[in-house]
């Protein structure tokens, strides 16, 4: 054990990668990578938002007052990790534990061979794997090796205007013959079908895209990692997406704020989103309130009267599928490894309802209890408070079949790319968005939605040329 001094630094890391290597290294304790007596357990963490920062500060100064460890937080923006890591690795200064690491950080630590799988499945094993979302262990192996352990994950959801739903007696959207017909019949000069993301240069566009891919059984790549987007399913998706587009959409570009703030404004019928929504539609964030025409009244009208469709199934589809992310803490092969492992299942029992409750929305919980209460952390999610500038739980807004839907999400994750084992080309690809390039194109007219298909598939297949 060390000095039992409440002791937790918090260093941010600056643009470049050689201000976090010096935030890592210059410290007197030492860094990651020395040893069971190497000093301050160093943990980055991809939360790096000041009030989540803070947070985990919390977090942290706890388990040091209850462990006598020392933690050295290192916030760092997402789009860095693959640059700092890389540098870090070389220095010999990686850090003991990462923390919300996505899917493809997961990969990428792991083809490098700096993940400690023992580790990772030492902490999954005591504290029981039973406990966790089955799918997300599955994300989180390369084969039967565990690489990380997965915390939560935010989900990509389908919202849909419930009332006007109702009033039209249309069934709930959550097959494609059902989306098309419902964006037909609600579709008017005053409120579009659908709002969906078409931008070019922007991942929210590959992210909603995808939600319907898989529904179709469309994948990025087949078992043997060959390049399938030219597949029927494939086709298909890409045939369903432009229709929605360009029939009951709205015009132009389409983005993440525009597609909120259509939906807020009561322009939209159904729009796809992030679970970091749902805050923002119940009133409980200033800068992006619903201004829908109930919404003057009532500003938690629209999170009172929207539906939500988690798993979407296509023609080809097989019961449906859905777009998320997962976020774990990975131990590294340089760290402290009790201490990691400590910190580690701290994190994920004792500290872990703090760790989901300063942003429940989109923080929901892999691990639904303990082996003593088995709905422990699943049911206390349901009660935190969300929001920012204002705090509320999200069951004050939201009806039981909502936040069922949403708490049993991580079930039906299955991103492109993670299960077949090419995290690196789905990494690769976000960065050259090879995917929004082919959609942009098509919703403009450019191009069909076979010969979109055919473009993305040929960019991607390049990219993964480019990995070999």
């Amino acid at each position: 054990m060390r000095s039992t001094n409440r002791r937790v630094r918090l260093a941010v890391a600056a643009i470049g990668a050689t201000a976090l290597v010096a935030a890592c290294g210059s410290d007197d304790s030492g860094g990651g990578g020395g040893g069971e007596d190497g000093g301050a357990l160093v943990v980055w963490t991809l939360e790096n938002l000041p009030d989540r920062v803070a947070a985990q500060e919390e977090i942290a100064a706890a388990f040091t007052e209850a462990s006598g460890i020392e933690v050295e937080l290192v916030a760092i923006d997402e789009d860095q990790f693959n640059q700092l890591l890389t540098s870090s690795a070389a220095a010999g200064e990686l850090p003991d534990v990462v923390g919300a690491l996505p899917l493809s950080g997961v990969q990428a630590l792991a083809a490098n061979e700096l993940v400690d799988s023992e580790a990772a499945a030492a902490v999954v094993e005591d504290l029981g794997a039973d406990t966790f979302s089955e799918q997300s262990l599955e994300l989180t192996r390369d084969g039967d090796t565990q690489l990380a352990v997965p915390s939560d994950g935010w989900a990509q959801l389908l919202l849909y205007r419930q009332d006007l739903f109702d009033a039209a007696g249309l069934e709930a959207p959550e097959t494609y013959e059902d989306i098309l017909t419902a964006a037909e019949t609600l579709d008017s000069p005053e409120v579009a079908g659908f709002t969906g993301a078409n931008v070019g240069n922007d991942a929210f566009t590959q992210q909603t895209f995808e939600q319907f891919a898989l529904g179709n059984n469309c994948q990025l790549v087949s078992e043997d990692g060959e390049v399938t987007l030219e597949s029927d399913e494939c086709v298909a998706a890409f045939e369903f997406y432009n229709d929605l587009m360009t029939n009951y959409s709205l015009s132009g570009a389409q983005d993440v704020d525009t597609t909120r703030a259509a939906y807020f404004a009561g322009q939209a019928a159904m729009v796809v989103w992030s679970s970091f929504i749902l805050d923002e539609m119940a009133g409980l964030r200033a800068d992006a309130l619903p201004t829908c025409p109930e919404c003057t009244a009532d500003p938690a009208y629209l999170a009172k009267n929207t539906g939500v469709v988690t798993a979407i199934e296509g023609p080809d589809g097989e019961g449906g599928a859905q777009f998320g992310e997962i976020v774990s803490w990975a131990i590294t092969v340089e760290s402290q490894t009790d201490a990691a492992t400590e910190f580690v299942s701290y994190m994920m029992e004792d500290g872990y309802e703090q760790w989901i409750g300063f942003s429940p929305e989109g923080k929901v919980p892999t691990r639904q209890g303990t082996a003593d209460e088995a709905t422990r952390f699943i049911d206390a999610w349901a009660t935190l408070p969300a929001g920012v500038d204002t705090k509320a739980p999200l069951a004050d807004f939201y009806p039981q079949d909502v936040l069922d839907a949403l708490r049993t999400s991580p079930d039906t994750f299955s991103p492109w790319g993670i299960t077949q084992g090419q995290g690196a080309l789905v990494g690769a690809s976000l960065g050259e968005l090879p995917v929004p390039q082919a959609i942009s194109a098509m919703t403009s007219g450019e191009v069909d939605p076979g010969e979109a298909a055919q473009q993305a598939s040929a960019a991607v297949q390049e990219i993964a040329d480019s990995l070999e």
